[in-house]
Order: structure tokens, then C-alpha cells, then sequence
């Protein structure tokens, strides 16, 4: 990939501010830990995204869809590819009577206080959760005790040509952290939601109350990536590792959190090296003491 020919490409179809070359991907993750993007987009409209993957495709250049980072590791030499950011640039809403839609790039932190404003109740679980509305419903993301497929009404995606697609609630085919459109491979675009009217001084009660067992519960002061491992059947990560005496434990600048054991946590300048080193060592000892295999929550890119 002649990375300096794809740039000037880009910039025949989007503002320059938003096509990044050679751009770290520690700014773009929770963890703030990455090197390099060849290069980074962050598109502001849906034909953008088509003109980008178009590109791609045509001239042999592989890419990466991602949205605010919050669930990502990217190693230390960085991505030779496109990276196609949909967050902050990409996060439109618009609620009326027949219900809300949003863009893919709005955070759910964003999108749950926009709904509290106009009184609407359905949302309150999802205000603390990290991450974009398109990563939300790719997932099925929830939490005490809501998911998104509570509140969502339909989705558009693009497919894998480039087409737009209108999904029903039931073509979404949404379980237990998955959809279509992780099967798929589908990128979100808008998200249409139905929410009921309530009483706001209740809706923000609930909403102040979750976001203070989150706050005490969990390292949201310091970088991370969330959970890093998956829940093993039968067993809470963190408890495993907090019970092989791992809480607090180090690799550079990666530790073992000292409020939860399931969450990595950068406390100064942890490279993807110290995280994935930390990561393996507490594989090992959880393996050794409790027989159980935890896998990475985490999502890892980049080159080795």
C-alpha cells in the first residue's frame, strides 16, 4: 500500500482535518496506549464511508472500522492500514414522538443524558457504559440489567458491498453479546430506539445510582479497556485473579487495578508490550491455581 498516494485519495472526498497519516493510536484508545495508523479517517457522512472502503478495495489496501477505541489494545508498531474511525465525527441525533435516532459514533454517555433531557426512561443502564451507540449494538452491550435490544426499534448497516441495509428488530438477531451484524461483519450507521415517558427526577435517580456503584466499583479515574478478560462459565474473572494474588500486580507501567481485578489499568506510560505481558502472566497463574483459561475481553490489533 503507497500510503502517501491512498492520502491525497482521501482528500479528494474529505476535509483535510480528518484524514490523519501516520497518526498514534494512543490517542484514539481508552487505554491511551498504540503506535502508528498508516492512516486514520474519521468520516462525517455515510457516503464517505462507502468512498473510503471503495478505495480500499481498489487499490489493495486493507482497513480497520473502529469506534471510540474503548474495548481496544493496539500493539506498540502500530496498523499499516486504514483505520476508519466512526465516533466523534459521526454522531447525529434527532429525537421526536416517534421515537430516537442516532448515529453510530454518539457515545451511549452522550445519547443517555440527550434522552434524560426530553424524560425518557429505557436508557438509564447503558449512561456508564463506555463506548459508541454502533459498538453498543454490534455487542448487545448491557448492564444491571438492560441491554440495548430492550430499547432498539431497527438499525442501518452497510454490508460488505457497500449497499445500505435497513434491518427490523428481528433481522438484528440480538442475544448474549452478539447480532447480525457481528456475524456479518456489518458496519453500523443509525440506530433507531423507542423509550417511554417517565418522571425525570426518577430516571436521573436511577441513572446518579448506577453511575455510583460504577464509580466506586470500578478504576474509571485511570486508562483502560474495561473487563480485560471474558467471564469464564461459572467463575468471575476478577475474583480468579484477585484469589491468585494478582491485585496490583505489575509490568512497567500495566497493573492489575487495585479497586477491580478484572481491569488492566495504564497508571503512566504503559506500552501494548507491558499490557500484553501482564495479560499472559495472569493467564498463567490463574491457569496454575484455579484450572481455568481466561480469554481476552480486549480487543488486540496490530503489528507483532
Amino acid at each position: 500500500m503507497d500510503k502517501n498516494k491512498l492520502y491525497q485519495q482521501f482528500l479528494a472526498f474529505m476535509i483535510k482535518e480528518n484524514v490523519l497519516l501516520d497518526e498514534p493510536m494512543k490517542k484514539h484508545t481508552s487505554f491511551k496506549i498504540g503506535g502508528p495508523a498508516d492512516i486514520l479517517l474519521m468520516p462525517q457522512k455515510v457516503e464517505e464511508i462507502q468512498q473510503a472502503i471503495a478505495l480500499c478495495k481498489a487499490e489493495g489496501a486493507e482497513y480497520f472500522v473502529m469506534g471510540n477505541g474503548s474495548n481496544l489494545l493496539v500493539r506498540d508498531k502500530g496498523m499499516r492500514k486504514v483505520v476508519i474511525k466512526i465516533a466523534e465525527k459521526f454522531n447525529d441525533v434527532t429525537i421526536s414522538e416517534k421515537g430516537v435516532v442516532a448515529q453510530a459514533g454518539i457515545l451511549l454517555s452522550t445519547l443517555s443524558k440527550r434522552v434524560l433531557q426530553k424524560s425518557l426512561k429505557g436508557f438509564e443502564f447503558a449512561s456508564g457504559i463506555p463506548g459508541t451507540l454502533g459498538g453498543a449494538i454490534t455487542m448487545n452491550a448491557g448492564a444491571y440489567g438492560g441491554e440495548m435490544k430492550d430499547v432498539v426499534e431497527r438499525c442501518k448497516v452497510l454490508d460488505q458491498e457497500g449497499e445500505v441495509l435497513d434491518l427490523s428488530f428481528e433481522e438484528l438477531e440480538l442475544g448474549y453479546r452478539s447480532s447480525i451484524i457481528q456475524k456479518k461483519n456489518y458496519i453500523v450507521l443509525e440506530v433507531t430506539m423507542k423509550f417511554e415517558e417517565g418522571k425525570y427526577e426518577d430516571i436521573k435517580a436511577i441513572t446518579d445510582d448506577l453511575t455510583q456503584k460504577r464509580t466506586t466499583k470500578q478504576p474509571l479515574h485511570l486508562p483502560s479497556a474495561g473487563s480485560t478478560f471474558k467471564r469464564p462459565p461459572g467463575y468471575f474473572a476478577g475474583k480468579l485473579i484477585q484469589d491468585a494474588g494478582l491485585k496490583g500486580a505489575r509490568v512497567g507501567d500495566a497493573q492489575v487495578s487495585d479497586l477491580h481485578s478484572g481491569f488492566i489499568v495504564n497508571i503512566g506510560q504503559a506500552t501494548a508490550a507491558d499490557v500484553l505481558n501482564l495479560m499472559a502472566l495472569i493467564q498463567k497463574k490463574v491457569f496454575e491455581q484455579f484450572a481455568v483459561e481466561l480469554q481476552p475481553e480486549v480487543r488486540i490489533v496490530g503489528e507483532e
